[in-house]
């Protein structure tokens, strides 16, 4: 969404990023709504990696800049291959769906803190963290896991925008717009993931995580977003060139 905001839309990285936020929120809400109507949502689980995730946000977001944003792109680069790889393993790992009671619920907190620090870092949406932790975790089917995962990044998302929107990083001229698009797209994309057999949607969304993950190893060179960022807050690297 950066890259539309800062070349169709002209909007400086700053107002992109933060307006970008309130879309992800946007995206969370619809992209919830449409699942759960589907029964694809399990809210206590996004309860409990909510949890996990908002503290873990803040306290990743101040770190941030204290690391090269170059680093912050391969580590997260291969971070996403690999989690593409995995996914296509499903079922082949000892410890998939084996977790209940307790243990599931302090292992979706982790998720959560997992998630949040990598956004925090990052400056990206958790849902390409999220979804291969509840499938090969808890063993979520895809559905499920990109619905609950939709659901859960709404409260750290909200964090996020809130921060932006303090001081003057989000443009309401543009917001208004883009959540109309948003809300087309979340529920043309939310009923078509509904309708595909889970194998299907699994590799298609590890083919986005590779394609993602090759074009961040790929980027090099300094950019306005290497330095751009806010104080205390992740460079803007929300989605490669």
């Amino acid at each position: 969404m950066v890259p539309l905001l800062t070349g169709w839309g002209r909007l400086d990285q700053h107002s992109a990023h933060g307006t970008s936020l309130v879309g992800v929120v946007f995206t969370g809400i619809v992209g919830a709504l449409v699942y759960g109507n589907g029964a694809a949502v399990d809210w206590q689980a996004a309860i409990l990696v909510a949890v996990g995730a908002v503290p873990a946000t803040v306290f990743a977001a101040r770190s941030s800049a204290r690391i090269p944003a170059a680093v912050l792109r391969r580590f997260f680069g291969l971070f996403l291959i690999a989690n593409a790889i995995l996914l296509q393993f499903k079922g082949s790992f000892p410890v998939t769906g084996l977790l209940d009671g307790t243990a599931a619920a302090i292992s979706l907190v982790f998720l959560g803190v997992l998630v949040g620090g990598l956004s925090g870092l990052l400056g990206v949406g958790g849902g390409a963290v999220m979804v291969p932790g509840l499938a090969l975790g808890p063993g979520f089917g895809q559905q499920l896991a990109q619905g609950t995962s939709l659901a859960a990044m709404v409260p750290s998302g909200a964090v996020g925008a809130v921060v932006h929107a303090r001081i003057g990083h989000v443009r309401r001229d543009v917001v208004f717009p883009l959540m109309a698009g948003i809300a087309a797209g979340s529920w043309i994309g939310g009923s078509s993931a509904l309708a595909l057999p889970d194998r299907t949607l699994r590799l298609f969304f590890s083919v986005v995580l590779i394609q993602l993950g090759v074009r961040y190893q790929l980027r090099n060179g300094s950019s306005s977003s290497d330095t751009g960022g806010l104080p205390g807050q992740p460079v803007s690297l929300l989605t490669p060139p």
